[in-house]
């Protein structure tokens, strides 16, 4: 089955206890437009605080609506596209096995993976799953972030075509592990030249931390 934009979703807004600034864009919806994906996100999407989200690094989320079946059968509930706050919803795409650096065309844009999702607090009030980040982190299905290469219209029905696979096997599976339960995975980013230098510079420290000291050698 080709890989397919099953639905396009934007924000709306929501306010709670669990926002950090009040209010919160992380339901969003399916609109049945064409949207046009700019460098720094979707045109009409709600980006409530900018400071953790949208921007060049995270201006799309995706999330396989095949990832989603699992959260409804862990939940017993409906979970409908946009619950992830994922702009896209995705179906016949791996997105936990794609690369940092991997490219997809679809529409007229073109996307490049750029990091694993980390859950928040946020997302776990908005559920009303207070131990949500702890499971969401173990079954390890995170989502990806994408960066936007060439901006264009979007919309539902579109095909997803992979353009480009690095071939350095750092998915987006690996990634949220290294970040999270898995730290020795941490120098596998240095393997991904199209790793933001953040996460480059956490490999690095890492791997500094387990040279033994001069006093230790003596």
């Amino acid at each position: 089955m080709s890989a397919v934009l099953a639905t396009l979703n934007l924000g709306i807004e929501s306010t709670g206890p669990w926002t950090d600034v009040g209010r919160s864009g992380i339901d969003k919806r399916p609109v049945a437009h064409r949207v046009t994906a700019r460098t720094w996100g979707l045109e009409g999407d709600l980006i409530a605080n900018p400071k953790v989200h949208g921007g060049p690094n995270k201006a799309v989320y995706a999330f396989a609506r095949e990832d989603a079946v699992f959260w409804e059968r862990e939940l017993a509930r409906e979970i409908r596209p946009g619950n992830f706050g994922e702009n896209f919803s995705t179906l016949g795409l791996d997105i936990t096995g794609a690369e940092v650096g991997e490219q997809w065309a679809v529409g007229d844009a073109v996307f490049e993976v750029i990091r694993a999702r980390k859950p928040c607090r946020v997302f776990a009030g908005f559920w009303d799953v207070p131990d949500l980040i702890k499971r969401f982190i173990a079954h390890g299905a995170p989502g990806a972030y994408l960066r936007v290469l060439k901006e264009g219209d979007v919309g539902a029905g579109d095909r997803i075509e992979v353009i480009r696979r690095p071939g350095h096997g750092v998915t987006i599976g690996l990634m949220l592990k290294a970040l999270t339960t898995e730290r020795h995975l941490l120098p596998r980013f240095l393997d991904a030249p199209e790793m933001l230098p953040k996460h480059h510079e956490k490999a690095r420290q890492w791997l500094a931390a387990q040279q033994p000291t001069e006093s230790a050698t003596r």
